[in-house]
């Protein structure tokens, strides 16, 4: 009943028209911002942050969070679309993409935004009722064992890609090694910088994912001999009964998944997509659909961003430590209007706390109303022929990685990664797990480091901290696990063999005979 009393106290501040009016403006800013590709809610919250000195203290903070999590959406549509992801949406590229090669877009935005809906309610929920004990959680992690949930996650890149298990590793390695590029934060040595400027302080994620998925994209749709707009057909925006039961268990799992991620620091939307498509490729009853553009892989990863963009924010508010940049920017968006977040937050500024969960609720039923309807008036405005399509999104690449440091050598690196990302087309490589290593490369750096120090140069601390011992015995089970099925697979016998009877190729027929057949 407390619960219960607290969330109405909080929608009794949440419901006000000036709050109402602040969380609508910010919901509409964050689905922009996740339009434009390389913006992101970092960006526009920096950008916004002086704007809090002249709002009241709920208003400002609820814009903001509204932005945070209306960009998760917004970076849903961009990818489905045009296959330019935000670091939050990499996942929306394999198989919401596909959905719209197959004429599903409408499909395929409007699974996004009930399961962004789906894991927002159930991630808020989680946010009010489990905060204070929840936070305790990441207070467990350390070193090791974020070491040991990199490593993890590595080992779900056999479930995440489309390829062969080893070539997700190796690309998985390449990303790992990108990520080492530029200045070694701990020595301030300069790592395969190969004497350019412009690497020393790395290759920035906007220009490897736009590069890598939309650059490469456009490249290989003008390599056709024909080109056209994916966004052709009857526009299908409603799901019928059996896609709509294949979407909740898939935006449920997700919504789990990245309920729990989003406590984790260096977590959230970036890392809880993975985990949200790994599971689904390993429980969903269509797994062998999954990245050929099953329904799927377009609810679980939106409902996991939705619900991590949530519950990211009980690090700060119940302990007072932001998990990722965003938070770090709401927390000055706290400490300038007076507010200290940590545990003494609830208790001292009740209408505040309570109003911020309450309205990430109703933002979330705003982004609802406002995205669902406007998807069939985005598709009209889309169907264009391709070749006035692509210089329009090239633009927008150009600069989405422009704005990031207002320097033009981004728009040369991804140029560069646009050229990779298509060798990696040709030679059927799936860029997601580069990505996923590229992300993570220096996540598990940083820890190893700091978990050498602390254990003066001893590895045994791995195995000696209970909750990393733990998760490397399930990375060792899950190793073995795929070796035997290997194995397994490689004794049995194939599904073509002589015992099936010969095919007889039916009699060749010319040209001419099939003109005079027509006539």
């Amino acid at each position: 009943m407390d619960i219960l009393s607290n969330l109405s106290f909080g929608f009794s501040h949440a419901l006000t028209l000036n709050n109402l009016l602040f969380c609508a403006a910010g919901c509409t800013i964050g689905t922009l911002v996740g339009l434009l590709p390389g913006l992101g809610p970092l960006a526009t919250i920096s950008l916004l942050l002086p704007l809090t000195y002249s709002l009241p203290t709920d208003g400002a903070l609820i814009v903001l969070a509204g932005i945070y999590y209306g960009a998760q959406y917004g970076d849903n549509v961009s990818a489905i679309t045009m296959r330019m992801p935000h670091a939050s949406s990499i996942i929306a590229c394999i198989d919401g993409y596909e959905m719209t090669l197959k004429g599903k877009t409408g499909l395929a935005l409007f699974t996004a935004g009930i399961s962004s809906f789906i894991g927002g309610t159930i991630a808020t929920i989680v946010l009010a009722s489990l905060a204070p004990p929840l936070s305790q959680v990441a207070l467990m992690f350390g070193p090791t064992e974020y070491c040991a949930l990199v490593l993890l996650g590595f080992l779900c890149v056999s479930l995440v890609t489309t390829g062969s298990v080893l070539d997700g590793l190796s690309m998985c390695l390449v990303g790992v090694l990108l990520g080492l590029v530029g200045t070694d934060v701990n020595t301030g040595t300069l790592r395969f910088t190969m004497g350019l400027p412009s690497l020393y302080d790395g290759i920035a994620l906007v220009s490897l994912s736009l590069g890598c998925f939309g650059i490469a994209e456009i490249t290989k749709n003008l390599d056709k001999d024909r080109q056209t707009s994916p966004f052709r057909g009857e526009i299908k925006l409603i799901p019928n009964w059996t896609e709509f039961k294949r979407i909740i268990p898939s935006a449920l799992r997700g919504s789990a998944a990245g309920s729990l991620l989003g406590l984790l620091p260096g977590g959230g939307p970036v890392i809880a997509q993975f985990a949200a498509y790994a599971i689904d490729k390993k429980f969903s009853k269509y797994r062998d659909e999954i990245s050929q553009g099953a329904i799927e892989g377009v609810a679980g990863q939106a409902a996991a961003d939705e619900a991590a963009a949530r519950t990211s924010f009980i690090p700060l508010m119940s302990i007072g430590i932001p998990e990722n940049a965003v938070m770090a920017l709401m927390m000055a968006a706290f400490i300038i209007n007076g507010i200290k977040p940590g545990p003494t937050m609830i208790a001292d500024h009740p209408d505040l706390f309570w109003g911020l969960v309450a309205s990430m609720w109703i933002g979330n039923l705003f982004l609802v109303v406002l995205n669902v309807p406007l998807v069939r008036y985005w598709l009209t405005v889309f169907k264009i022929p391709y070749s006035a399509l692509f210089p329009s999104i090239l633009f927008f690449c150009c600069v989405g990685t422009y704005s990031v440091n207002n320097s033009l050598d981004d728009i040369y690196t991804t140029a560069f990664f646009g050229v990779l990302g298509y060798i990696f087309f040709r030679l059927s490589l799936d860029p997601a797990p580069l990505m996923l290593g590229f992300i993570l490369g220096p996540i598990l750096e940083e820890n190893f480091r700091r978990a050498m120090l602390l254990s003066h140069g001893s590895f045994m601390t791995f195995v000696e901290h209970p909750i990393s011992g733990a998760i490397l015995g399930i990375v060792a089970m899950i190793f073995a696990w795929q070796i035997v099925s290997g194995l397994l697979a490689r004794r049995r016998p194939d599904k073509g063999s002589s015992h099936e009877p010969e095919r007889i190729a039916p009699p060749a027929v010319s040209p001419a005979e099939t003109y005079q057949a027509r006539g």
